[in-house]
């Protein structure tokens, strides 16, 4: 019973390792849309100077996940909990990336003049924010209809992408001045998307812990 409770300690803390790096990685993508919506230059600074505490976070998981598998031999539920926070990490760290990615963009334009309004982007940017809130509290509380919620989400990130694109080209066609600013938007764009894919992934690492079902090719049914 006492090592019983002492491995159940250390998968507590593994759970909460993850959740500060979630936490770390959330921030950062909140911090990179309002710098990409709002042009503002010293905020996308920040996300980008503050990827190396992500990328350390991740390898301090993946050493302490190594060391459960090796010296703890975990069967069923303990064994997915392992390699399913192990999963979210590597998600998380790539939403780490897409964050940096998106503030990128977000100094470049911030050096341009504004580019028109597009209300679509700010709904896949709310659509993505969403998504990834959810993901992370169905985590936390092994939701696994929520995890489905989000899975379900994807397809409207994906069509607010496309009707983001064609909106973009046939801008850039009528108005050739605004296309070095157009193709940066497009690509910001497509980060907005892959955050959302990203906490797709999350989602399905959630099903997979709880129900030991894999998701990878059945998230949206």
């Amino acid at each position: 019973m006492e090592q019983r409770a002492h491995f159940s300690k250390k998968l507590e803390d593994l759970k909460v390792m993850v959740l500060r790096m979630a936490a770390m990685s959330e921030s950062a993508v909140h911090k990179s849309i309002k710098a990409y919506l709002e042009g503002d230059a010293d905020l996308a600074e920040d996300v980008i100077v503050g990827d190396d505490v992500i990328n350390d976070m991740e390898d301090d998981i993946d050493n302490f996940s190594l060391e459960l598998l090796a010296l703890d031999q975990p069967m069923a539920v303990d064994l997915r909990t392992i390699i399913g926070a192990q999963r979210i990490t590597v998600n998380l760290e790539r939403l780490g990336d897409e964050a940096v990615n998106l503030a990128h963009r977000a100094m470049f334009l911030s050096t341009r003049p504004p580019m028109p309004h597009n209300p679509k982007m700010e709904s896949l940017a709310a659509t993505a924010t969403l998504m990834l809130s959810n993901s992370l509290k169905s985590y936390v509380d092994e939701d696994v209809p929520l995890a489905g919620d989000v899975c379900r989400m994807d397809d409207k990130a994906d069509d607010l992408n496309i009707g983001i694109l064609r909106q973009l080209v046939s801008e850039m066609v009528t108005e050739t001045r605004i296309v070095e600013r157009g193709v940066h938007a497009i690509i910001g764009a497509r980060h907005l998307e892959r955050i959302a894919d990203l906490a797709t992934n999350v989602a399905e690492s959630v099903v997979f812990i709880v129900e030991g079902t894999s998701m990878k090719h059945s998230c949206k049914e």
